[in-house]
């Protein structure tokens, strides 16, 4: 470990997400374990140029691992994106004692932390926490087990009514760059699409779609669409009017459901995901590693640079497509 390391500091920035909590657990009793002093750093970079600081202890963390959102709070920060901002925050830093620190979140506070490491030599150990399962290096990331099993949930109840009255539901689901959440609950949930993103160059995914619904005469449907927006429309209006449009004899209806995705306890897959990549992360710093970011491939812990991890795209398994178009039929 490098000998400066004494104290470090930790915090969860950019969209809530299940785990984050289990994730703060596992660094700061790790950390402690190896008497490692732990600040908590409330409301994300925000917090790190306002001094919102709490000293955490191992009994901070008790009772957290079970729930959703996070203790730390969390925010998203303009002030920053700016030099002044990161200034500022890096002499916040200094004058408290902080040596390192452990950032949690998805690909924007990633960005932000690595830019932060290179400006002021700082070293930072990212976790990956994001329910849209997008950056690259790791096979999942924190809170998009949970997501995923929110979303079947409640698809399960909409195709109730889906049934009863013969409409095609597009259920609108987080994702705006990714389609690993619609993609992978339209599989567990038995719906008869996916619209995504990876896809949407590759043929007229809504026209593919409904000649498929064609060939087996079904009048009701259940359609997973990514948030990314269509000419200026969010996906799924932007499908239902087309479909009311194009195919006028199907009733389609849209659900958005929105940062209902994000709530809830977390699944058992993401709290031990969580925990083991928080300690991984204070295990990382032992190593004398610095501004990597934790991530698990094949069921195995790897250090992944942020670097790659925030600029290179994650490719979506194409089986995948391949496996919920013949499951479909």
């Amino acid at each position: 470990m490098e000998k400066h390391i004494k104290t470090i500091g930790i915090l969860t920035s950019g969209g809530d997400s299940p785990g984050m909590n289990a994730a703060i657990r596992a660094v700061t009793r790790t950390a402690r374990f190896n008497n490692i002093n732990v600040i908590g750093i409330q409301r994300g970079y925000q917090g790190l140029i306002d001094k919102e600081f709490l000293k955490f202890t191992s009994s901070s963390v008790s009772n957290t691992i079970q729930r959703g959102g996070t203790i730390l709070k969390t925010a998203r920060c303009k002030d920053f994106m700016t030099p002044k901002g990161r200034k500022i925050a890096h002499e916040n830093m200094v004058e408290a004692g902080i040596d390192a620190l452990i950032v949690i979140g998805g690909n924007g506070s990633l960005t932000g932390a690595q830019q932060f490491a290179r400006e002021f030599d700082i070293p930072i150990i990212g976790l990956p926490g994001t329910i849209d399962n997008d950056l690259y290096g790791t096979d999942a990331t924190i809170g998009y087990d949970s997501a995923l099993n929110t979303i079947v949930e409640c698809v399960d109840k909409i195709r109730d009514t889906a049934n009863s009255h013969d409409r095609i539901f597009f259920i609108e689901v987080m994702g705006r760059d990714a389609g690993f959440l619609a993609q992978n609950s339209a599989i567990a949930s038995g719906a008869e699409a996916a619209i995504i993103p990876e896809s949407a160059t590759d043929v007229d995914q809504l026209a593919d779609f409904i000649e498929r619904g064609k060939r087996k005469s079904k009048n009701s449907a259940i359609v997973l669409v990514s948030e990314a927006q269509k000419d200026g429309v969010g996906g799924a209006f932007y499908y239902a009017e087309r479909v009311k449009k194009e195919y006028p004899q199907f009733d389609a209806r849209v659900t958005i459901l929105g940062h209902l995705q994000r709530g809830g306890t977390p699944s058992a897959y993401d709290r031990i995901l969580a925990s083991r990549m928080g300690y991984a992360a204070i295990e990382a710093l032992l190593e004398g590693q610095r501004n990597i970011m934790i991530g698990i491939k094949n069921d195995e812990i790897v250090y992944v640079p942020i670097s790659r991890a925030v600029k290179m795209n994650k490719p979506i398994n194409q089986e995948l497509i391949t496996v919920l178009n013949v499951l479909s039929m």
